[in-house]
């Protein structure tokens, strides 16, 4: 109980709940997003679809070449974002290193929270948490990218799946769902990007992250559920001329 008592005495309470604000709403939003994919409505299931159709359509080409430039260029991204997150990562840690420095000079920009090296190396820590989730998710992406582009590879050809009577949609169903996965696996990553905006605002004040984090958090629902890509993808397929 002592022991207890002397974490929560380690921060002041508003930035207890700030940080409760920040935890609760990025792993709430992650599990309601991922539940609300499995239906329609949302942009992870409308472009779910289109991989399914995406493969469907691989399964009668002959030559697969744009497939795997398809896929080559898909992943492409996370390999970029893993990147850059090792970079990102780096100049965190140099800064944990010397955040005496980086402490003077936060309390030289207005509005900024007076607190000690302590507290301060803690923000640190948390965006370094951010982003080392982030760049786990990246190269995870990665990897799901490269077994997609085997699936890919090692589809029968058009002729085969006629022959020897193979499911087309046994074949869409398995493929994209892969790819779904690794398109879901790379938007935590840019989640995470997104949320480390949030907890940089906890440099100024514990007020100013629970606000960065709410709307940071509405920002991901408009894109996600009401943006106009969204709309694009739900509408109809295009008709044949007359």
């Amino acid at each position: 109980m002592k022991a207890l008592l002397t974490v929560l005495n380690f921060l002041p309470a508003v930035d207890w709940l700030a940080l409760l604000v920040f935890f609760v709403g990025w792993i709430g939003y992650a599990a309601f997003a991922k539940r609300q994919s499995q239906f329609e409505g949302t942009l992870l299931a409308a472009t779910n679809r289109e991989r399914r159709r995406w493969m469907l359509q691989t399964t009668y080409r002959e030559v697969r070449v744009i497939d795997g430039v398809v896929v080559q260029n898909l992943s492409t991204s996370p390999s970029f974002f893993a990147s850059t997150t090792i970079l990102i990562i780096g100049g965190l840690l140099a800064s944990l290193g010397a955040s005496e420095k980086a402490t003077e000079l936060v309390h030289e920009l207005p509005f900024a929270a007076r607190t000690s090296n302590l507290v301060f190396d803690l923000k640190l820590v948390l965006l370094i948490g951010i982003f080392v989730y982030a760049f786990f998710r990246f190269t995870w992406s990665m990897r799901q990218y490269t077994f997609g582009a085997l699936l890919v590879a090692a589809a029968p050809s058009s002729e085969a799946f006629i022959e020897q009577n193979l499911s087309r949609e046994d074949f869409a169903d398995r493929a994209g769902r892969l790819m779904g996965m690794a398109a879901e696996t790379f938007n935590d990553g840019l989640r995470a990007y997104y949320l480390a905006f949030a907890a940089i605002a906890w440099f100024f004040s514990p007020w100013a992250f629970m606000a960065g984090t709410l709307g940071v958090l509405f920002v991901l629902y408009q894109r996600e559920f009401r943006s106009d890509v969204l709309a694009v993808l739900q509408s109809d397929e295009p008709r044949s001329q007359k």
